[in-house]
């Protein structure tokens, strides 16, 4: 999402760029969300950090510090959440791959820092298995193409060490692996658990568009056969099947996608105690769990051993996982890709996997403790949006001065409706029975945490912030913040005096301290002064702002209004020339882009000041729609792009941001909605199963698809079929292949029949 220029604060202090010290080795879905989060009456919701750039993690040091990852690969660190002024910890932009949902996404600070001087990250690494980084940047050219071969990638857990200045000099890699083809589901949540472990966490690296068990190239050398074949049924162990590799025939490769490891945090190695502790394979050795597709953040129960994880789903269930004893001798199987939520997943059941075969003949999955279907509401009176569904966010209530019925509750986000729940607690366990909504109308929730006075922190990506929710009805009230500029407007240059002293807290003996955001850039970073003084040089119209915080940490925040000279025209406006809102697009088909911008003041602005993103807008059956940025264009007037696959409903976003010399901006944004073609499904006899991507149904039918787009389809066998309930037997499809295949929908559609034949004494099945 980020580019590698610098997102810093204008004034940020610089860290050492890690980037060179690193040795060579070796899907976040964004929602449109309201404008306002709201919480239950009596608590507040309020900025802690704002001014940062796609926040995808944070973390409290026991000093106070508090650490906050960036996707691009930048970790941020605040001596406090009263410091306005971040200074940067670590640059690791160069390994990462910030690419779609690929980034910078888990962070942990040492149990005993600073002591023990270590933080710890989880991030893309841009290389191949046994590669080195950068491969390809924050980008996927074409070929190989994002959606099509996929750009492999790894994912690496590393420990940094922090020097005397406070910034991180060194980069250990503790694990590096997790093979990624397609651009989602990739490392995740990192954590310390009770015993002093270090615990981590990553998706299946698989496609999210088809039942993907390796037939599309095998970049991962998946058995049974070596990387550049394309694999088949029924003995296929590739794509989403990594995550079941625990179960391999003894010998093969056990990989990490899909798992929890439970590792030493100073060398990385599996644990004694694990369940596979005794496995000559490494990777077995870290492994407690595994069966997920996406456990993007997991967090312990205060005061067990228990991990409670979540797993981002497919097309039904989004799933809250629980490790009971993370110490003992079992590994959790939560059955993915067999299983989605409790039911076996249509897509990879239909494909007879055997894989997938033998956990449903044998049993042992481990249930979800608690599943919610895409479509269907978390809490019936919430005001969540149904549809898209993505859990990005588990943490547990401990020690807050909330109102008792949140004691020991368990909070869970999910970005894509924008909403945070709370599992109210019975008999000491979260209990189903007893959801509230917490936070609605967030601005994409991907972490949550509890942070100082025990209260609940989360992290919004698309705000750019870390937000604190509060219970001022409780022991603390947030103050009240007010500013005035003294003149507010006149001729360029401008002197103003502001004053903040009219801001005030309504708990007695509370003292405030101030924050000055005076430049507008996003960052409270220009003065710590109750009354400071600021002079502007150009013409522009500024919303400068004040931060005050209490001395328990509550804050608020107020802008006011100051015009300088007379800016005609304040904003730049950009202008997308091509492509026009009218194109459709097929998957595959390179797009041109280009565009420019007018400002007041500066006239026709550079290519340097203009920059491009380019997203997804994932959509439900219900019209609700969530948002993948794919890939920024900075500093360029014109380029293409090609048009990625994903499933439909969705279509294409473009936007173009100018930036004039003052910082003021101004966007364009256009739709772009794909060439759709139906591909119909028809059997001989009527009447049998079939399975499109990751749904089954009874033909014939009809599915809407973008053309070009790539597609699973599988012919259940045996099946009985109405109306007798006889068994019948797959014996072909009438355009030839396997019964289990990928087929791209043509340009204008096509008709894809199953034959089948009786079952019966002399032709049994």
């Amino acid at each position: 999402m980020s580019s590698r220029r610098s997102t810093l604060p204008r004034r940020s202090r610089r860290a050492l760029a890690l980037g060179v010290v690193v040795p060579l080795a070796l899907g976040l879905a964004v929602a449109a969300a309201p404008p306002a989060a709201a919480v239950p009456a009596g608590f507040a919701d309020t900025v802690a950090i704002g001014g940062l750039t796609s926040p995808t993690a944070a973390a409290f040091a026991p000093d106070g510090r508090v650490f906050i990852a960036e996707k691009s690969g930048l970790v941020k660190v605040f001596d406090s959440l009263a410091d306005p002024t971040p200074t940067v910890f670590a640059d690791l932009r160069t390994p990462t791959q910030d690419f779609w949902d690929r980034g910078l996404l888990g962070l942990a600070i040492d149990p005993g820092f600073p002591a023990r001087p270590y933080v710890y990250v989880s991030y893309t690494l841009d290389a191949e298995p046994g590669g080195t980084a950068p491969r390809w940047g924050d980008t996927c050219p074409t070929p190989p193409g994002a959606t099509d071969q996929g750009c492999v990638v790894t994912g690496r857990v590393s420990q940094l060490t922090m020097g005397p200045a406070g910034t991180a000099v060194s980069e250990k890699p503790l694990v590096t692996g997790w093979c990624q083809q397609f651009p989602s589901h990739s490392i995740g949540s990192l954590a310390f658990g009770p015993d002093g472990a270090l615990y981590a966490g990553g998706g299946d690296g698989a496609s999210f568009n088809f039942a993907d068990y390796g037939q599309v190239g095998n970049p991962c050398a998946d058995p049974p056969s070596p990387a550049g074949t394309n694999l088949s049924p029924p003995s296929a162990e590739g794509g989403a099947l990594r995550s079941q590799s625990p179960r391999r025939a003894a010998g093969q490769p056990v990989l990490l996608n899909g798992t929890i490891l439970r590792i030493d945090p100073d060398t990385g190695a599996g644990l004694p105690g694990n369940p596979f502790a005794g496995s000559a394979d490494a990777n077995a050795r870290r492994i407690i769990a595994y069966g997920a597709r996406n456990q993007f953040r997991f967090g312990f129960r205060p005061g067990t051993s228990e991990l409670w994880a979540g797993d981002v789903g497919w097309n039904t269930w989004e799933e809250i996982n629980r490790v009971a004893n993370v110490g003992d001798a079992v590994a959790e199987n939560f059955g993915w890709p067999c299983f989605e939520g409790t039911a076996r997943q249509a897509g990879y059941d239909g494909a007879n996997l055997d894989r997938c075969e033998s956990l449903y003949s044998a049993g042992g999955q481990t249930a979800p403790y608690y599943a919610y279907n895409h479509n269907a509401k978390v809490v019936a009176s919430d005001p969540c949006p149904t549809g898209g569904s993505s859990i990005s966010g588990i943490a547990f209530e401990a020690g807050s001065n909330y109102p008792a019925e949140y004691a020991g509750a368990l909070f869970f986000a999910d970005s894509s409706r924008g909403c945070i729940w709370a599992m109210q607690a019975s008999g000491g366990q979260p209990s189903p029975s007893r959801l509230v909504p917490f936070v609605t109308g967030a601005n994409v929730p991907v972490q949550v945490l509890t942070g100082p006075g025990g209260d609940l922190f989360y992290v919004a990506l698309g705000a750019g912030e870390l937000r604190r929710v509060s219970y001022p009805g409780g022991t603390n009230r947030p103050p009240v913040a007010a500013a005035t500029a003294t003149p507010s407007s006149g001729p360029a240059p401008l002197t103003v005096q502001f004053d903040g002293t009219g801001s005030a807290d309504p708990d007695a003996g509370d003292t405030l301290s101030y924050a000055w955001d005076l430049d507008a850039d996003g960052a409270y970073d220009d003065s710590a002064a109750p009354r400071p003084t600021w002079t502007y040089g150009t013409a522009a119209a500024v919303d400068a702002g004040l931060r005050v915080t209490d001395s328990h940490g509550a804050t608020a925040t107020t802008t006011v209004r100051v015009t300088i000279g007379n800016p005609a025209g304040l904003d730049p406006v950009p202008v997308i020339d091509t492509p026009d809102a009218a194109l459709t697009w097929s998957v595959g088909q390179t797009v041109p882009f280009a565009g420019r911008a007018i400002d007041a003041q500066d006239g026709q602005l550079p290519p340097s000041a203009l920059s491009w993103r380019l997203a997804i807008r994932h959509c439900a059956a219900n019209g609700t729609c969530h948002t993948h940025n794919v890939q920024d264009f900075p500093g360029v007037a014109s380029g293409s792009f090609v048009a990625p696959d994903h499933e439909y409903p969705s279509y294409l976003q473009l936007t173009l941001t100018a930036t004039d010399s003052t910082g003021r901006t101004g966007t364009k944004t256009i739709d772009l909605q794909p060439k759709t073609v139906a591909l119909n499904f028809t059997s001989s006899p009527s009447q049998a199963m079939l399975t499109v991507g990751g749904t089954q149904q009874r033909t014939p039918f009809s599915r809407t698809v973008i053309a070009g787009s790539t597609n699973s389809i599988s012919a259940n066998s045996p099946q009985n079929l109405p109306p007798l309930n006889l068994k019948y037997a797959f014996t072909s499809w009438a355009h030839g292949g396997a019964r289990t295949q990928n087929v791209v929908a043509p340009p204008a559609g096509a008709t894809y029949q199953a034959n089948f034949r009786l079952c019966w004494l002399l032709q049994p099945c």
